[in-house]
């Protein structure tokens, strides 16, 4: 990985191995969204029951095809939707301790060798070309270094008529690129779903953050919790205003990728490059 790779890597392992050793941040999350907190998933983004329920249409998956879960985290969303879909799984993120939780975790969600993860990085994730039938990347996009080659990674990846959800937001009074920049990565923007509470939740829980800054301080460490309040300070203004929206991008029948990946592979985790998690 290339040392901004290597920080930002080191920056979630901290973070993830910190909330592992607390309930507070689940509470604060459940205490943001409310009635719509999945809490099972538990998630460290805005992914709430709606959110799952938009997704899990917008597949428009077949039981035993392969999801891949882009930006995982722990895991939650994407062993949800592999029970809820009847899915395979392949989940990957940059956080090698996240990928230790994420594999933990497969056991309470579906039978074994249905779901694998592995360390990568959204634009070099290093999986065969058209090994995808769907693909979720939730609040993980904007840690790409170049958003442009990971959305073109993510295509790539993707089976014939496979579809990416991502989450993407957008400033006051920008315009969007959606259409553009799904059509550079070979992808058609079939859907653009609007989240109108996702800002709404995300002030909530700054100032959640905020309001319980010492607290996280004593359960999850000074640097953990510095980069939690230095985040709630930086975003809270720029929220107002703000829209938030869940894509969804598919790839087109007749692309050149071809079928031959993603209709051959029997398992998640079985593909000869593939890394054990360390």
């Amino acid at each position: 990985m290339t040392p901004q790779a290597d920080q930002l890597a080191a920056q979630y392992d901290m973070l993830h191995a910190a909330r592992a050793r607390t309930t507070l941040v689940a509470r604060l999350y459940a205490e943001a969204m409310g009635d719509d907190y999945p809490e099972e998933v538990g998630a460290s983004s805005s992914c709430d029951w709606p959110l799952l329920g938009l997704i899990t249409a917008r597949l428009r998956m077949r039981p035993g095809q392969l999801l891949v879960d882009a930006g995982c985290g722990s895991g939650g969303i994407g062993l949800w939707l592999a029970r809820a879909l009847a899915v395979r799984l392949l989940g990957f993120d940059i956080s090698p301790v996240a990928i230790e939780q994420a594999t933990a975790r497969r056991a309470s969600f579906v039978p074994e060798g249905r779901a694998a993860f592995r360390t990568a990085r959204l634009d070099a994730t290093s999986l065969p070309t058209g090994l995808a039938h769907g693909a979720v990347c939730v609040d993980a996009f904007g840690r790409a270094a170049d958003r442009t080659t990971a959305l073109r990674e993510l295509g790539r990846i993707l089976a014939p008529d496979g579809r990416l959800l991502l989450t993407r937001g957008l400033k006051p009074g920008a315009q969007p690129a959606w259409e553009a920049q799904a059509s550079a990565a070979g992808l058609i923007l079939d859907h653009v779903d609007e989240r109108p509470a996702e800002p709404a939740m995300w002030q909530r829980l700054y100032r959640l953050w905020i309001d319980h800054a010492d607290e996280l301080r004593r359960e999850l460490g000074d640097a953990p919790a510095r980069n939690m309040l230095t985040e709630a300070h930086r975003m809270l203004p720029a929220l107002p205003g703000r829209r938030a929206v869940l894509l969804t991008l598919r790839r087109p029948a007749t692309s050149p990728a071809g079928p031959g990946a993603a209709d051959t592979m029997t398992g998640p985790g079985r593909h000869p490059d593939e890394r054990t998690p360390q």
